[in-house]
């Protein structure tokens, strides 16, 4: 299964996309990056600032590590941007910080996809861990059972990936709109944070299209779709 040629022609597209994504958000980011906005806020002002304006005052804004890591974690109502979010005053920074207090606005007016992949967390950890080792250990002892098994907790990989779409994208909406309407950025710049988040957005595409693809070739090879090939 490791070494299957087939394996390598479905995943071909994926990684393309992928590779594309990843080529895309970095450029979007770097020329965003060197774009000062005219209000002078900070990624991490900014994001305070949304929270503040829709009566958000439980939420903790915290710098992390690493490129590109910020998130926002629902369980412990924590805002983390990484440095060159944070601290800048970039339209991109601006544009991945409103996108993430987005998310706080999601979890506070109890947007029902949040808590759907919130709820899907723990199916996608397990499903991601086993899935792989029931499905060698199926194909090897050519065991539907454990096969049948390793699909199952896959796709709760793929369920997991789908629901983060529309939370993704439903979070650029509200960034873009707060960004507008607390006028953080100037509809001439507005366009600058647009194409960061959209070029975010595309990476959760194709994280997605990943599963999906991975998906299909595990149903074909255990006979599940199509012939099995043995």
């Amino acid at each position: 299964m490791f070494f299957d040629p087939l394996y390598l022609l479905f995943m071909a597209p994926a990684f393309l996309i992928s590779l594309v994504a990843q080529l895309w958000v970095k450029g979007a980011f770097s020329k965003y990056s060197k774009i000062t906005s005219q209000s002078g806020y900070s990624g991490a002002k900014a994001a305070y600032n949304i929270l503040k304006t829709n009566g958000i005052d439980d939420v903790s804004i915290e710098q992390t590590t690493g490129f590109l890591g910020d998130h926002y974690d629902p369980r412990t109502k924590s805002l983390r941007l990484s440095p060159e979010v944070y601290r800048s005053n970039s339209l991109a920074a601006l544009g991945v910080a409103a996108h993430e207090a987005g998310h706080a606005l999601q979890h506070a007016q109890g947007y029902a996809p949040l808590h759907l992949r919130s709820l899907l967390v723990p199916v996608a950890s397990i499903g991601s861990n086993l899935a792989w080792p029931l499905l060698f250990i199926g194909f090897f002892l050519q065991s539907m059972m454990m096969l049948k098994a390793g699909v199952l907790l896959f796709s709760g990989v793929v369920l997991f990936q789908l629901v983060t779409l529309p939370v993704e994208f439903n979070a650029s909406r509200r960034a873009l709109a707060a960004l507008r309407s607390s006028a953080l950025v100037s509809e001439d710049e507005i366009d600058g944070s647009r194409k960061v988040l959209t070029a975010a957005a595309m990476t959760y595409v194709a994280a997605a299209a990943a599963a999906i693809l991975q998906l299909i070739y595990f149903l074909f090879r255990a006979g599940l779709l199509g012939q099995r090939d043995d």
